[in-house]
């Protein structure tokens, strides 16, 4: 069905990531909890004001791709204003390098996700795949996105996350350092996180490389989760 609130799913870049697919999986949720739902192929849309002043909830998957001055503008005051900003992966993640102040939204940046020894590397995707535990924090008890799941282990790209303090922190995850990696002790990042950003709110779920890791039972209600959450 559709209701009264209004979602705006924003999706393109790199096709490694399904953003067809993935954004496909999460759409009949939305429509399910009482939204109209939009979908866009790029980021022009957060130029219109008129329209982004409706918007209740934005889900981006847009790995990489560039965003003009006007439509970074648009989804910032958008999000100031109010509207949720919620997605995975490099959708949200990994969106847009080029403009930091867009990573200033966000809070948290994509870097690098190291994979298997060089002996092992087939020139897949799965070359990155990493068995890697996601770690809940202890705020996450107690968290309307997070209530009641436990730690688990994934098997697919493990993101090392550039990051500032004014995220709040859900769950996170731990690099190894491995005997042929350059770094000489364990890394933690920040795997799912939120972001107060004046009146909207923003949710970041790291796992989601691929619709079969956006199936897994705990990625999959994470980010449902994080999308109400997020909405206005």
């Amino acid at each position: 069905m559709t209701g009264s609130k209004n979602a705006l799913v924003v999706r393109g870049g790199w096709d490694g990531h399904q953003p067809v697919e993935a954004t496909e999986l999460f759409i009949p949720f939305l429509e399910e909890n009482g939204y109209t739902v939009r979908v866009e192929e790029s980021a022009k849309i957060y130029a219109d004001p008129e329209y982004m002043a409706r918007v209740d909830l934005i889900v981006q998957c847009m790995t990489m791709s560039t965003i003009e001055h006007d439509e970074f503008r648009g989804l910032r005051a958008a999000v100031e204003s109010g509207t949720g900003l919620a997605g995975w992966h490099g959708g949200i993640a990994d969106s847009y390098r080029n403009t930091s102040d867009y990573l200033h939204l966000i809070g948290g940046q994509f870097a690098c996700h190291p994979g298997k020894h060089a002996d092992e590397l087939k020139g897949e995707q799965a070359d990155n795949y990493v068995p890697y535990t996601v770690n809940m924090l202890p705020a996450a008890a107690g968290h309307p996105i997070t209530e009641g799941i436990a730690d688990f282990e994934l098997e697919t790209e493990q993101y090392w996350v550039l990051s500032d303090d004014y995220i709040d922190v859900l769950a996170t995850t731990t690099q190894k350092a491995r005997s042929w990696d350059p770094w000489q002790r364990e890394v933690t990042s920040p795997a799912i996180w939120t972001r107060q950003w004046g009146a909207g709110r923003i949710f970041v779920s790291t796992p989601g490389h691929r619709v079969e890791v956006l199936q897994d039972t705990n990625v999959r209600t994470i980010i449902e989760r994080g999308m109400l959450w997020a909405s206005r």
